[in-house]
């Protein structure tokens, strides 16, 4: 993915959640595999590899995928199946910052009631996910 430009404090900062498209796929395949390597670090980079051709050519195609940029630059993204949070993976760099839980609360708004299945040894996507359960 490319490096976000940082900016003067004077500067405006926007941030969008809005659908996918398809000029994205290049920022969401390198969102995912640096969201995954921090929060997966069990994966081998055999399997990210594999996943990352099966993530262009069958996840996002068969998912709703809602982006998030600041500034135009692709930061994360959530897939929905239906009811269920398929994926949610966003640039560590910007953890604990308010993104992730905008993008499940877009996927609420557009769906209702979600559910969603963790890894259980994704720690960061279970530390992120159980607040939110009830």
């Amino acid at each position: 993915m490319p490096p976000v430009a940082r900016r003067h404090r004077h500067e405006r900062i926007l941030t969008m959640i809005r659908q996918y498209e398809a000029k994205d796929i290049e920022s969401l395949v390198a969102c995912w595999r640096v969201a995954s390597e921090f929060a997966h670090p069990f994966l081998t980079k055999k399997f990210l590899d594999s996943e990352a051709e099966a993530l262009r050519d069958i996840y996002i195609p068969s998912t709703e995928i809602w982006v998030t940029e600041i500034n135009g630059d692709v930061l994360g993204f959530i897939a929905l199946m239906g009811n269920e949070i398929a994926a949610l993976f966003l640039d560590p760099d910007y953890h604990g910052k308010g993104l992730g839980r905008a993008m499940v609360d877009k996927a609420v708004a557009e769906k209702g009631k979600l559910s969603v299945d963790v890894f259980e040894e994704n720690a960061v996507g279970r530390n992120f996910m159980m607040p939110m359960a009830s």
